[in-house]
């Protein structure tokens, strides 16, 4: 199973390296490479019954072949054919071998899609085979691949099929005969074939079933066995301190309900005996940070020490700004450590927390390296969590037997956060601060685009607001179509506004570099931004309210509502406009439904129902394996099943060692293994 494909009957070196570029290096990746949809071949119907537009299949027999140049490199191969009601047109584009393949008053199968022209009826994107009692591709159910890179539908088909026929190659079963027979799984053999080679719906549908059922056990297993604590772990016991009101009264602003809800919530845990595992979702713009603190704040009056890891040196550096101004008075110890910290000045500061004398490190993952030793850590606190690995969030956890706190500003559905987080209770901020105005959100196609800078841009920056553009690449690329952020500042420099202070911030710039950009951008030393998705997270600047994002049908709508969520901080309207370049109908209601609402949790639910999980998050969660066939919108009745089965097994097995979940611990270190070590990726 873990030999190379190139060794497979019909591939060699050639085709292996293209089949490499589709993510497939072993016979185990190929046969678990799967179809995308699956085409119903096995309707068959009478000439006189095709619609227009439908893909079908039609017995006929040939009455005449065709083959004729259109234009240098182009041919069209047109057969004719009849049946017992009607005739129709097969159209062929650069196939002149059909003409020698089949012969008139050759009895065929031909599946196509119905155009209708006048009184004429043409099948076209034909395939034809011989009708036999054993058709190979037509007239049964048949699986569309995902492809590129020059590999077709037949090759992949035609691979599969020599690793079948090679009796050498056993797949082996996992899953315990146990969980098989309770929940009546066919055998991963069937499954495998019968998603490739689908008898009939039926077989089809039990494979299906298998498949998905095996993948969201071996995710929600892999979950359980890799999360950062155990519910039945005892933790600090916190007392609740009366210093915390005084913070609370120190505040320039009173916090929301939704935000007093999160605290109290927050606070109860630590008191309780049990360690805290509690994720805090709060839309963009809804105040996480503040409770954070004020957990933070807790801890240090607890006498231990409180930890906060930040994806990125902006938001480290920016939370780090944030609760010193707070602390300043209260005598609380803050220090920040990141990637680019100096050497000199990183020995120091593990010195001073490993002696207890910093009360709050703030940090990106370098708070997650074996030399940083705390005193007493109390209270670990992960800022946007899906950028981290799964086991990136035990690691710090496992630096004591601190309480732990995740926080995200991309709201999750629940029922997913409750698959990437099973082991967390969930406290949702569900309101803004008063005062806030929604931002008034506009899709353009990218024909007006020079219409929005000269216009909008102008207006915004002449009123002494300020101005972000972000686009999906740092670079120009030969490739895609794609507007860069160093194009984009060139072009806005030295077209659109050259009277205007226009600067460039992207995640290949050294940190200094980063840091000294925003901080203009913050201290209006700037009027525009033209940014990548580094500004993505947390960045808070309350003048800034027109956010223009280019090429916006390149990011997932989760993403796009972050983005947004980097305006409209201040008392000013604010405003986002999305110029998209593509006509598809998936764009159009991405782009309707960012327009129509600001709220992140439905956002969510759609950017979930219209992409799916595997896309979520712009990249899928680091440490969670890609999900290649099962669904989390559309198989939540099997999640159940599932997640009520893995926490038997967990409560009977938590580290897998019984001799019949041996092959599921060996499947799950498996797909977890290329994940759970990832290091964040730096925007």
């Amino acid at each position: 199973m873990n030999e190379s494909i190139q060794y497979v009957k019909g591939i060699g070196p050639k085709k292996a390296e293209k089949l490499n570029r589709l993510g497939i290096y072993s016979i185990r990746d190929l046969l678990y490479y799967f179809p995308r949809q699956f085409e119903d071949r096995s309707i068959i119907k009478k000439i006189a019954q095709l619609e227009n537009d439908e893909k079908v299949t039609v017995k006929a027999i040939i009455t005449n072949i065709e083959t004729y140049t259109v234009k240098r490199g182009m041919t069209i191969t047109r057969v004719d054919v009849k049946d017992d009601t009607g005739f129709a047109k097969l159209i062929f584009f650069n196939r002149e071998y059909i003409k020698n393949t089949f012969r008139v008053g050759d009895s065929i199968l031909a599946f196509g899609k119905v155009k209708k022209n006048g009184g004429f009826i043409e099948l076209n994107s034909c395939e034809v085979e011989y009708l036999s009692n054993t058709p190979k591709n037509i007239g049964k159910m048949f699986p569309v691949y995902p492809l590129s890179y020059g590999i077709t539908n037949k090759d992949i088909s035609n691979n599969i099929r020599n690793v079948f026929e090679n009796k050498d190659i056993k797949i082996p079963e996992y899953l315990p005969k146990e969980i098989l027979e309770k929940y009546r799984l066919c055998g991963i053999e069937y499954a495998i074939k019968n998603i490739h080679f689908p008898q009939n719906k039926e077989a089809l549908k039990i494979a299906l079933y298998r498949l998905i059922f095996e993948e969201l056990l071996i995710l929600q297993l892999g979950l359980f066995m890799y999360r950062s604590g155990s519910e039945n772990e005892k933790g600090i016991i916190f007392k609740k301190d009366n210093r915390l009101d005084d913070i609370l009264e120190s505040l320039p602003f009173r916090l929301t309900k939704a935000q007093s809800r999160a605290l109290d919530e927050i606070i109860d845990d630590m008191c309780s005996e049990k360690v805290m595992n509690r994720l805090v979702q709060g839309d963009v713009g809804s105040g996480k940070t503040v409770v954070a603190l004020l957990a933070l704040s807790e801890c240090v009056f607890n006498g231990y020490q409180g930890a906060m890891m930040a994806p990125t040196e902006i938001l480290a550096k920016q939370h780090y700004e944030s609760f010193m101004e707070t602390f300043k008075d209260i005598g609380i110890t803050v220090e920040i450590l990141t990637g680019s910290t100096s050497k000199k000045q990183k020995e120091i500061i593990l010195e001073k927390v490993k002696n207890g004398e910093i009360d709050i490190l703030i940090g990106t993952h370098a708070l997650i390296e074996d030399n940083v030793e705390f005193k007493n850590i109390g209270l670990v606190i992960t800022d946007e969590q899906h950028r981290f690995g799964v086991r990136q969030r035990g690691k710090l956890s496992s630096k004591g037997n601190p309480d732990i706190l995740v926080m995200t500003a991309t709201p999750i559905p629940r029922t997913l956060a409750l698959i990437l987080y099973g082991d967390l209770d969930i406290s949702i901020i569900d309101e803004l601060p008063p005062g806030r105005m929604p931002i008034e959100t506009i899709a353009v196609e990218k024909k007006k685009r020079e219409k929005v800078y000269n216009t909008l841009v102008r207006k915004e920056v002449e009123k002494g607001r300020q101005v972000y553009i972000v686009c999906p690449l740092v670079e120009e690329s030969d490739v895609l179509d794609i507007t860069s952020a160093t194009e984009t500042e060139e072009e806005i420099k030295n077209e659109f506004f050259p009277d205007l202070r226009v600067g460039l911030l992207h995640g290949k710039m050294k940190a200094s570099e980063k840091e000294n950009i925003m901080n203009d951008f913050k201290n209006h030393k700037l009027d525009i931004l033209v940014s990548t998705t580094v500004i993505e997270v947390g960045v808070n600047v309350p003048n800034s309210t027109l956010m223009i994002i280019e090429n916006a049908e390149r990011f997932g709508l989760a993403q796009l509502h972050q983005l947004r969520g980097r305006v409209g901080r201040g008392k000013y309207q604010s405003y986002c406009i999305l110029i998209y370049n593509s006509k598809s109908e998936v764009c159009r209601k991405r782009m309707e439904i960012m327009e129509d609402t600001n709220d992140g949790f439905k956002i969510s639910e759609k950017d979930l129902e219209i992409r799916g999980p595997g896309e979520f998050f712009g990249t899928m969660q680091h440490g969670v394996p890609e999900l290649k066939i099962a669904n989390l919108f559309k198989h939540m009745k099997i999640l159940k099943v599932v997640q009520k089965e893995a926490r038997i097994i967990i409560g009977e097995d938590p580290n897998l060692e019984f001799k019949e979940h041996k092959g599921l611990k060996k499947e799950i270190e498996l797909k977890f293994k290329n994940k759970i070590d990832e290091d964040i990726t730096m925007n």
